[in-house]
């Protein structure tokens, strides 16, 4: 259509109020990341559901980035499937930004960049960004170009002035001469749009009653908050994507929260020369009675291997945290993905099975930050926490976390020999409580033993490589593990009273579910919903998958990870119940492919 016609159709529009999707195309180093963050925490403060995901690129500055925002008042966190305005700013993927959207897509455009646009279909709406900036500061026209789209979205979508004030004041904290800056240019954008775009847009940003204690958290920020509040005494780490910003958030949060009388530090923080020596010094603080942690990626883990399966087998506590990038080798470090929920399961070498904590939500990433610690002690093991880059580096709402009341579970810890004494034939591997889990005891109490074995040993730790005492001890490890199910976290289910199907699903999908079961339910397709939450899975979760016909194992991977665990454990009788659809790209999930995905499935089940 020509641009009389589009501006004249979409007049005619009612209004769109907070439904939907923005997609900025910039590249990595130009400052755009200010920009949108002001975007999203302007809409979040007028207390719009709103969500945004960071595609960056994993080279060096300069390559493609892109930021979707969208707004939803049903609540949708997913990226969505159509791209209401679309942002160009990057010359790179000039030609391809433009050629995805959709008829009828609002593109705004700087024009400056000196590029074709020629999308008759869509609404056409240019500004010299660049220009405009070096009118304010030359030298830092690059990145306060990107304000200029701030302005113009501002004026377009109806975004309150004094929201987009207190997101720049906030995103420049203390900065005084770069607020002033950023207020002009998004000022100056949103005049020239007033003043030269002839058109109304369709789409506009409504308030909402909003509670003023929620804020925006990434999911890493969360887990290392928890970690300070479960009492970590050893951070070691290794530097890698999309883990690094859980650890530079421990040590941000140190000089404020942990620090003696004298302004020492109560954790001590180690940069290790690679991801096994990280391993070591998680375990040497388990060993001493602190509490270790360090957090990696894939590639990490797969390094750490022999100091996992020493943890396991001498029963040393430690925690380590994998925020899931997609794999294998390097992969796309900078995507997402669930592909190593079943390596974190069984890592190490020989039989091993490992405790594996998965939240879906910030709130979680904050309580399982110190459960960690709490179950690593409990049962004399390594537990791992399972995040990944949508959750662990894109931001989310939260009204705030609940702080851990109970005291730290040390477990079981001899620290007297009156204590000692108390234990019938004690010994440092004995399961004299008939739960697996022996009781230990730590250097500098004067108590013996204190030495844990790699190597085979008996029940008093001595060394031995008789056969039975090798089964026995590799039974009592495996019942120990078993018998963490009732105590780690329960699914969260949401069950319809019409049971025929069930879908079975962990971590971030939390922020699709919802949108997926309003698009089957719009088909008739009535489902229940259970989250797992923990490694072994709850009790519960085999009575949801026993209560239902037919149970789809949803995940973000490529081979149903969750899907086999589950085949293995559950009783044989309910393996022909499970249907797994299982689907990675190295984007968060979108409701529209899964929810497909499951239609195609279950008519596959029903022919």
């Amino acid at each position: 259509m020509d641009s009389d016609s589009a501006l004249g159709t979409t007049k005619a529009m009612r209004k769109i109020v907070n439904d939907f999707v923005i997609n900025i195309a910039t590249a990595n180093g130009t400052g755009s990341q200010s920009s949108n963050l002001t975007l999203l925490h302007s809409m979040f403060e007028m207390g719009v559901p709103v969500s945004g995901k960071n595609l960056f690129p994993s080279n060096i500055s300069g390559l493609p980035t892109w930021f979707i925002i969208r707004a939803s008042d049903a609540g949708y966190q997913a990226p969505g499937d159509k791209t209401d305005v679309q942002v160009i700013m990057n010359k790179d993927t000039w030609l391809k930004d433009q050629e995805k959207v959709e008829p009828g897509t609002i593109i705004i455009y700087n024009e400056d960049v000196k590029l074709p646009v020629e999308r008759d279909d869509c609404i056409l709406l240019g500004m010299p960004m660049t220009k405009m900036a070096r009118g304010i500061n030359p030298k830092l026209a690059r990145l306060m170009a990107n304000m200029y789209y701030v302005g113009a979205l501002a004026h377009l979508l109806d975004i309150e002035e004094s929201a987009i004030g207190g997101a720049v004041s906030s995103q420049f904290k203390g900065k005084e001469k770069a607020i002033e800056f950023n207020m002009r240019a998004i000022s100056e954008g949103r005049a020239y749009a007033e003043e030269n775009w002839d058109f109304e847009c369709p789409l506009s940003v409504e308030a909402r009653d909003k509670d003023p204690d929620t804020f925006l958290i990434e999911g890493n920020d969360a887990t290392a908050l928890g970690a300070i509040y479960g009492g970590i005494n050893l951070l070691s780490w290794y530097p890698i994507t999309p883990s690094s910003s859980l650890a530079e958030s421990v040590i941000g949060w140190l000089p404020e929260l942990r620090t003696d009388g004298n302004g020492g530090s109560t954790c001590a923080v180690v940069q290790a020369e690679d991801e096994l020596a990280a391993a070591g010094m998680v375990m040497g603080a388990g060993w001493a009675g602190g509490r270790g942690m360090t957090c990696t990626s894939g590639p990490g883990i797969s390094l750490m291997s022999e100091f996992i399966g020493l943890s396991y087998f001498s029963e040393v506590p430690g925690v380590i945290w994998d925020i899931n990038r997609v794999g294998p080798s390097t992969g796309l470090p900078t995507r997402t993905q669930q592909g190593d929920l079943s390596m974190l399961y069984e890592a190490s070498h020989g039989d091993t099975q490992h405790i594996v904590l998965i939240p879906g939500t910030v709130d979680e990433c904050f309580e399982y930050g110190w459960r960690a610690f709490d179950y690593a002690e409990r049962f004399q093991t390594l537990v791992f926490g399972f995040g990944d880059l949508d959750l662990g580096m894109n931001r989310w709402a939260t009204s705030g976390f609940e702080y851990p009341a109970q005291e730290m579970d040390r477990g079981k810890v001899i620290h007297t020999q009156e204590e000692m004494d108390a234990i019938p034939n004690y010994g440092r591997y004995r399961d004299v409580d008939g739960d697996g889990i022996p009781y230990r005891t730590l250097p500098g109490s004067g108590l013996d033993p204190i030495l844990y074995r790699g190597t085979g040993h008996d029940e008093d730790g001595a060394y031995s490589e008789d056969p039975q005492v090798y089964r026995d001890t590799m039974v009592r490890l495996r019942n120990k593990i078993d018998g963490a199910r009732e105590h780690l976290p329960a699914p969260v289910i949401r069950e319809e009273e019409k049971k025929e199907v069930g879908i079975v699903f962990y971590g971030s999908m939390e922020n699709t579910i919802v949108e997926i079961d309003d698009l089957l339910e719009a088909t008739g397709l009535s489902v229940s919903t259970c989250r797992v939450r923990a490694l072994p899975v709850h009790p519960e979760v085999e009575s949801f998958i026993d209560r239902h016909d037919t149970n789809i194992i949803l995940e973000i991977n490529r081979d149903g990870q969750l899907y086999g665990i589950l085949r293995r454990e559950i009783p044989i009788r309910l393996v022909p119940k499970l249907h797994s659809v299982a689907y990675s790209d190295g984007l968060p999930p979108r409701a529209r492919v899964y929810a497909g995905r499951i239609l195609e499935m279950l008519q596959g089940v029903a022919t």
